[in-house]
């Protein structure tokens, strides 16, 4: 799955991360797949309903070519009910246990921005910890992943979880993300945290037209030298703009993967694993 020896290894700062004691090499582009442990993600064909289920779609995803799991549960989805802290790390414990048992090699990434969960979620075994809020909800999930030392993705997001997909009127909204990110960066770094990938947010707390003069943009982000995420899987940007549904933007999301990676985004997140797959084996 990309790895190499730390020891024997050198990439330039945005082209690797650190897991564990091996290297991650993202000079080739990379596919994060999308698991909901939720009852309400906003794409009803990515929810599990049972642990047979689960362990079958990610051996599915393992086959179709995926890099990295990304497990969320806690749906950040418009109108989506609110989760305990108990209840989130009660949805991750036993399905972070198996597939660490049916897939050890298998890197897997937490959505979450509670330091609770984040912690108990790498005391299970997550690699990564792949947070909404970059630390600004929960400021104690960055001594967590500090402390573990592994890879953080860091989202650009405005406002607080109850406006989090409210647009925003931005003076300058390039600006302000770079500078949001330096910042951020900064504080990451001054913490212990060097294995840091931005996120845009796509979709959150921006506007369609915002949404797509960020992607026209994105390879300026290169500039902060961080390898970049994208996450623009079956979202509203693609099927309200195409008036269709969340089922019906596979294309949509493959053309926008496809932008991005043309750009130089580093990861792309998907619930469609082999079709972004294919999309890296066309361009590299």
């Amino acid at each position: 799955m990309g790895f190499s020896s730390v020891e024997d290894t050198h990439f330039p700062i945005n082209r690797h991360l650190r897991l564990k004691d091996k290297l991650f090499d993202l000079s080739t582009p990379k596919v994060m797949g999308i698991v909901n442990l939720t009852p309400d993600s906003f794409y009803e064909a990515s929810r599990i309903s049972s642990d047979k289920e689960l362990l079958k779609q990610v051996e599915t995803m393992i086959n179709d070519g995926m890099d990295i799991l990304d497990l969320g549960a806690y749906s950040s989805r418009p109108g989506a009910k609110k989760v305990s802290i108990k209840e989130e790390i009660e949805r991750i414990k036993l399905p972070i246990q198996q597939i660490k048992k049916a897939f050890p090699q298998l890197p897997l990434s937490l959505d979450t921005f509670r330091s609770e969960v984040a912690k108990e979620g790498i005391a299970e075994g997550i690699d990564i910890i792949n947070d909404i809020s970059a630390g600004l909800i929960d400021d104690e999930i960055l001594n967590v992943v500090a402390e573990a030392k592994i890879p953080y993705i860091a989202m650009h997001m405005h406002g607080n979880l109850d406006s989090l997909h409210n647009s925003f009127d931005y003076p300058e909204l390039f600006n302000e993300m770079v500078r949001y990110f330096s910042e951020r960066i900064s504080v990451l770094q001054s913490k212990g945290i060097h294995d840091i990938i931005i996120d845009p947010g796509f979709g959150f707390s921006k506007s369609m037209e915002q949404n797509y003069l960020i992607l026209d943009r994105l390879d300026q982000f290169q500039l902060l030298e961080k390898p970049i995420l994208v996450g623009f899987s079956r979202k509203s940007m693609i099927y309200k703009k195409l008036n269709m549904t969340a089922e019906e933007s596979l294309n949509g999301t493959t053309v926008l993967n496809t932008i991005a990676l043309h750009k130089g985004a580093s990861i792309i997140r998907v619930h469609d694993v082999k079709q972004a797959k294919e999309i890296i084996s066309l361009i590299f």
